[in-house]
């Protein structure tokens, strides 16, 4: 049960992108240029402006709010040659650091499932470096991937996260463009403390990222008061489709970071069985679950080693259902840490095969600490309460508990994935 959560989160929001032949430096798509940098001076003076967000509890819509409705297709993307390297190499650098975190999540929750949008989590960070100055700035940058060539460090051994955050959007825009059958939505939701002012600057830069862009202010004094108006907020603006978001907020915190990504598509050839069927949910517990049955010609393959099967399942255009199988008496658990994430060669040199596959109906739900993650990898202070966001607030502010909410996964007939991120 949840191997099929784990791999379909890992690499349902990864597309394909062909690669020119002449070298780049991956680094140089993504920094700012000399003529560039003589802007910066003026941008920094430009993002000091700031605002007081309007009360959670206000029925006012704020001009700085963008609104879903207005914003339900994204433009049919034109992919220049440049534009075709940025993704080639940015997908690259998402696959590795969800593979990082996935594997740190995997090592705190063994035995139990584990749910990952590599995408989501990869431009909440590239978010955050907008609004990072100096050392966690630097730090951000270099978990993100992006690592100077060579040279003094100056305005130019920075990366522009408009590029970064440009050509994710630009991900989420193939994708949908592609694929009539695939659902796309985000929703990316800021919530401050009740007088804490925002950088005008840094909420337009989010923007063109997502769907919809609300900001609101919350008295965070009251947690368990702030976590229901949150989830109330967020379950009106997502008409329903979110829920319970929350469950705790430190009270000391002055911000909260939520986006909401949902991806739907509708598994026409999937049918429902009549009667609930066995399902291993581990090599010694069995349950009575409904289950679906599919039917088709998919590309499959049992490993060299004999220890497991890989069947890949595509359930639209753009999206991959992989489902691997331990097989010969072999464990779940010592396949899939035996399974090079950061190198998917397990994933090559599959074969056509007629196959009928039965998967359970099922709806898996979790969350994490993303500070803990961060902690794991070394790395506890990056979000922390000493973390320099002087690009989102002109006044210290402190962040608290950081919170992932791992995406909640449904699998019917459609499948439905949703994830979130909060701070």
């Amino acid at each position: 049960m949840n191997l099929v959560a784990e791999l379909l989160c890992l690499l349902a929001c990864l597309t394909a992108v062909t690669c020119d032949r002449v070298y780049v430096h991956p680094f140089n798509l993504f920094s700012f240029n000399k003529s560039t940098c003589e802007e910066l001076e003026s941008l920094d003076q430009e993002g000091k402006e700031t605002f007081v967000p309007v009360s959670i509890e206000s029925q006012t819509t704020a001009a700085y709010e963008d609104d879903l409705d207005d914003k339900d297709k994204l433009e049919a993307p034109s992919l220049s040659v440049l534009g075709r390297q940025k993704l080639s190499y940015l997908k690259h650098f998402v696959y590795i650091l969800g593979a990082r975190f996935y594997s740190v999540l995997r090592e705190a929750r063994q035995g139990q499932n584990v749910l990952l949008s590599p995408t989501s989590l990869y431009g909440s960070l590239v978010s955050f470096y907008l609004g990072a100055s100096n050392q966690t700035a630097a730090d951000l940058q270099r978990l993100l991937g992006f690592v100077p060539p060579s040279g003094e460090p100056d305005c130019t051994s920075r990366v522009d996260g408009h590029k970064v955050l440009s050509s994710l959007r630009m991900i989420e825009s193939l994708i949908k463009s592609m694929d009539e059958e695939l659902l796309f939505s985000k929703m990316l939701c800021l919530f401050s403390a009740p007088g804490v002012p925002l950088s005008q600057l840094f909420v337009q830069d989010l923007l063109p990222s997502t769907d919809a862009l609300y900001v609101r202010a919350v008295d965070f004094t009251n947690p368990s008061k702030a976590a229901k108006q949150i989830n109330a907020f967020m379950e009106a603006k997502s008409k329903g489709q979110t829920k319970c978001l929350l469950t705790d907020i430190d009270p000391s915190a002055e911000l909260l970071f939520a986006v909401d990504v949902r991806l739907t598509v509708n598994i026409e050839q999937a049918s429902r069985l009549k009667e609930p069927q066995e399902f291993w949910v581990d090599s010694n517990t069995k349950v009575l679950v409904p289950m679906l049955s599919v039917t088709g010609t998919f590309k499959y393959k049992t490993d060299a080693s004999g220890t497991f099967s890989v069947v890949e399942v595509p359930i639209s255009k753009t999206t991959l259902l992989v489902l691997l199988q331990p097989i010969n008496g072999s464990d779940l658990a010592q396949v899939e840490s035996e399974l090079p994430l950061q190198s998917p060669a397990w994933l090559q040199q599959l074969s056509p095969r007629e196959i009928r596959l039965r998967l359970p109906e099922l709806t898996i739900e979790g969350s994490c600490d993303l500070q803990e993650l961060l902690a794991d990898m070394k790395l506890p202070a990056l979000l922390g309460k000493g973390a320099d966001l002087s690009k989102i607030s002109n006044i210290n502010l402190t962040v608290g508990k950081v919170q992932y909410p791992s995406p909640a996964l449904k699998k019917y007939a459609s499948c439905s994935v949703s994830a979130s991120l909060t701070v």
